[in-house]
């Protein structure tokens, strides 16, 4: 199972800077180490032809040469230098290989990615270029020229924010479904419309979360009918996290991971993972939620190639 990465383009942080842009890099190694059945490809960078599908030119410029507006730098939340250019486009770039992979081989993921803040002329929440649209339109575009289909993406979006930037780009678009279950008075404060949009309580904990999952996932069912799947398993979520405000333990994680990535497989759907958020007062509880979900992973990989249960 192919895992892409991109961390070895780090940015350079001011001191005390809350974003834990370790995380990327203790993820790869500890799953070089633990879990080998998890191959590390290097990102590709995505090209300003794909960026296009989704972000404005004025935009993409502004990014590559660090000629935006002050105001909408500081929206993006990280300050403006060669790598964070860089590394935006690997991780669009990420997203994109492990759909090219997945349309193959059943399932692919990136070790970073769900920059679902972004907007297309803007960024926002750590977010540069959102990964997950440019993904869905560039494998439409391939869709479109090797099968003359019009393929239909579904987005499932766990982290523990609304992806309002992802819901922005595909409003009026019926061939790109968004499912957002995110914490109803957390970050962004002003959301926007996903096609089905599930706000939980603070504190909503394993039993509750779940029993919406099912719920969500079933109505997506009803409304639409996939051929790829964009999973984006933030681990915000979870207890420990800073920033989530909701109350699942480990094990709810792995049963959320489970029950997204066994509705795809028993519709033989192929899964894009990308990981999103993740913010824990220990960065080692965040990297355990993405081990368990990288774990959960492989399982169905292997049932994809025969290899497992």
């Amino acid at each position: 199972m192919h895992a892409y990465y991109a961390d070895h383009f780090v940015l350079p942080l001011p001191e005390g800077h809350r974003f834990p842009m370790r995380k990327y890099s203790r993820l790869r190694d500890r799953l070089t180490q633990e879990i080998p059945g998890v191959v590390m490809c290097e990102a590709p960078a995505a090209s300003d032809g794909e960026l296009a599908l989704v972000h404005t030119p004025a935009y993409i410029q502004g990014v590559a040469k660090g000629t935006l507006e002050a105001t909408v730098q500081r929206e993006i939340g990280f300050p403006w230098s060669l790598a964070m250019a860089e590394r935006a486009r690997r991780s669009v770039g990420a997203t994109v290989a492990a759909a090219r992979d997945a349309m193959a081989q059943g399932l692919a993921g990136n070790l970073a990615g769900g920059t679902h803040h972004a907007y297309s002329h803007k960024g926002g929440g750590f977010c540069v270029f959102n990964d997950i649209a440019v993904t869905a339109r560039l494998m439409q575009a391939e869709a479109w020229r090797h099968q003359r289909k019009t393929l239909q993406v579904a987005v499932i979006d766990l982290d523990v924010h609304q992806g309002n930037g992802t819901a922005h780009v595909f409003a009026n678009d019926p061939s790109v479904f968004t499912l957002s279950l995110h914490g109803e008075k957390n970050f962004p404060f002003r959301k926007e419309d996903s096609d089905l949009d599930v706000g939980l309580p603070d504190g909503c904990t394993d039993e509750p979360y779940l029993a919406a999952l099912h719920q969500s996932l079933q109505t997506l069912q009803d409304r639409f009918d996939p051929d790829l799947v964009i999973y984006l398993a933030g681990a915000d979520p979870h207890e420990g996290d800073r920033l989530g405000r909701l109350k699942l333990t480990l094990d709810g994680m792995q049963a959320r991971d489970r029950v997204v990535l066994d509705w795809a497989w028993q519709r033989r759907l192929p899964v894009a993972l990308c990981m999103g958020g993740g913010y824990g007062h220990d960065i080692e509880t965040t990297v355990q939620v993405q081990m368990q979900t990288w774990a959960v992973a492989l399982s169905y990989w292997q049932r994809w190639h025969n290899l497992g249960p």
